[in-house]
């Protein structure tokens, strides 16, 4: 059973940063990779980043430049690195794993909630 383990959420000023982590833990089906999604209030869960089977970090246009994800692969550990933080990026972010030809990740961390906010 695939377990993922989000941390590292809070509430941050704008123009702040944060670091995410995810654990990732038991029996992980070859050929998945790992990202990072987000869900606004209101609003539909979004991709953010993930690592493509060619080693490639893919980012989403409204992230690029300011957000950066990176691993501990030793440790199977995964971090995104919040930078320049607005309010937009106000949401639930999710650590998953999704199979490199589907379209949807098969497993989802519980959440961690980033708040940006004056």
């Amino acid at each position: 059973q695939v377990q993922l383990v989000e941390s590292g959420g809070g509430l941050v000023q704008p123009g702040g940063s944060l670091r995410l982590s995810c654990a990732a833990s038991g029996n992980i089906p070859r050929f998945y990779v790992m990202g990072w999604y987000r869900q606004a209030p209101g609003k539909q869960r979004e991709f953010v980043a993930i690592f493509t089977m060619g080693g490639i970090t893919v980012y989403a246009d409204s992230v690029k430049g300011r957000f950066t994800m990176s691993r501990d692969g030793a440790k199977n550990l995964v971090y995104l690195q919040m930078d320049s933080l607005n309010s937009d990026d106000t949401a639930v972010y999710y650590c998953a794993l999704k199979k490199f030809d589907l379209s949807q990740p098969s497993y989802w961390g519980q959440g961690t909630q980033v708040t940006v906010s004056s």
